[in-house]
């Protein structure tokens, strides 16, 4: 009961920071575009962008479930048809020659780069799964949830990821736009005429993420112990989103350095969370007992000091692993780095990530056996 509060908080945290980082991008894409139409890209653009976006995204996440599902079936309908027209228009822009004259990246680069992924793309979400799959039916299949899970939340990624890449690397200008205005960036080699189904795409999209951390941000608000309605909890989150997005694209400075030290420092504690939760479901031989999560006296207890403990020492452990040069309020981070010998190079690979998810799994299946099948013998 009230050991949850950490992995709560952890969760909170990720939310509200994923939710106002895509309100961001919204909000600079917008100014971008408005910009490449002569229409004003300034500081009252970006200030009716924010209150458009964040309208949309704080209405959505109060109104709950019915409404979020009927918004995220307009929103991939239409980006998943305008995507495809983007990425035929701009499929010229792609120089072979520049492509294949980039340098291969060192082993250190390759690792730093994919735990950068498993944080956007994985890390970044896992705490809020279980959110959208409870409204499953008991009986839809767990191999097809799990299945078409990944299936669906890998394809797109993969083939954007990699057509991102050919473009940033055929060339450089555009590379290095894509630091300050991820999204607006990308507008640059597009004809006028598409610009506005372009900012359809990428504000549609973005408000779809950030309406649905929004909608788990004010769960997690609620689980923390937080004695308000959701939709109170959501209003709660929206008002601290806005303040970020503010700071952000008013404020921030270079876009993508604080995004990575923002995924990468709460990407730590997610990941030891996230090893002990799955060491934990992959020994169990039952279904947890439903009423004992809510009772402070049953088989589960009120705090688990043995896994709280374990994700607090895996978080210290991560953090002193890794670094980012380009957000200075992360500077602290990396402090074992060179005890354990793993500078230069090694201190940009942000081991510190796999050590936290690696340890988390690792100590709970080794030492959780035994709670576990006390757990599961109780009455």
């Amino acid at each position: 009961m009230r050991g949850n509060l950490l992995p709560s908080a952890i969760s909170w945290m990720l939310t509200v920071g994923w939710e106002t980082v895509l309100t961001a991008l919204a909000t600079m894409a917008t100014a971008t575009v408005f910009e490449r139409l002569g229409w004003g890209g300034g500081t009252t653009t970006k200030v009716v962008a924010l209150v458009v976006v964040a309208g949309l995204t704080v209405v959505s996440g109060v109104l709950g479930f019915d409404l979020i599902m009927r918004l995220q079936t307009v929103i991939t309908w239409v980006t998943g048809v305008l995507t495809v027209v983007y990425v035929v228009l701009v499929a010229g822009h792609v120089r072979w020659p520049a492509v294949t004259a980039v340098p291969a990246g060192s082993a250190q680069e390759f690792i730093g780069a994919l735990v950068f992924l498993m944080t956007g793309f994985g890390l970044g979400w896992v705490n809020a799964a279980a959110d959208y799959s409870r409204y499953l039916p008991r009986r839809a299949s767990g191999r097809g949830v799990v299945g078409w899970t990944t299936f669906g939340a890998s394809v797109a990624p993969v083939v954007l990821l990699v057509f991102g890449l050919l473009l940033a690397a055929s060339s450089p200008e555009l590379n290095q736009a894509v630091a300050a205005d991820p999204i607006g960036a990308l507008t640059t080699i597009l004809p006028v005429w598409f610009l506005v189904p372009f900012a359809i795409v990428a504000v549609l999209g973005l408000v779809g993420g950030a309406v649905l951390d929004i909608y788990s941000s004010g769960l997690s608000l609620l689980s923390a112990g937080l004695r308000i309605p959701r939709y109170a909890a959501a209003l709660v989150d929206g008002v601290i989103m806005i303040g970020g997005t503010v700071y952000l694209v008013f404020f921030g400075g270079t876009f993508l350095g604080q995004f990575q030290g923002f995924l990468t420092t709460l990407g730590v504690p997610v990941a030891a969370w996230c090893g002990v939760m799955l060491a934990d479901v992959l020994l169990r031989r039952r279904d947890y007992a439903e009423a004992d999560l809510f009772d402070p006296r049953g088989r589960y207890g009120d705090v688990r000091f043995g896994p709280i403990t374990l994700i607090v020492i895996a978080t210290a452990l991560g953090w002193g692993l890794v670094t980012n040069a380009s957000a200075s309020w992360l500077h602290w981070q990396g402090y074992l780095l060179e005890p354990f010998g793993l500078g230069g190079s090694w201190a940009f690979a942000n081991l510190g990530v796999l050590v936290a998810l690696v340890l988390g799994f690792v100590v709970t299946l080794v030492f959780g056996r035994s709670q576990v099948r006390a757990q599961e013998a109780a009455a």
